[in-house]
């Protein structure tokens, strides 16, 4: 008797296990951070030739002071 009723115990816990699981909207993060990172590529896209100018600007400028030593 006490096996069986061991049993349906354990059985119990494990389907308030999976109506958890089921019930959680864990995939919803990962729609988001592809989202997130499909505006980031837009806007490099958009702003590409600013950021490359920046970019080339920061990179001059540090090699002409490590040059300066």
């Amino acid at each position: 008797m006490k096996m069986k009723e061991t049993l349906l115990k354990g059985k119990e816990k494990i389907r308030s296990i999976e109506r958890k699981i089921i019930s959680k909207e864990e995939g919803m993060g990962v729609v988001e951070v592809i989202l997130i990172v499909l505006v980031f590529i837009g806007l490099a896209s958009l702003f590409k030739r600013e950021i490359t100018t920046v970019a080339n600007t920061i990179f001059l400028t540090i090699k002409t002071q490590v040059g300066s030593f």
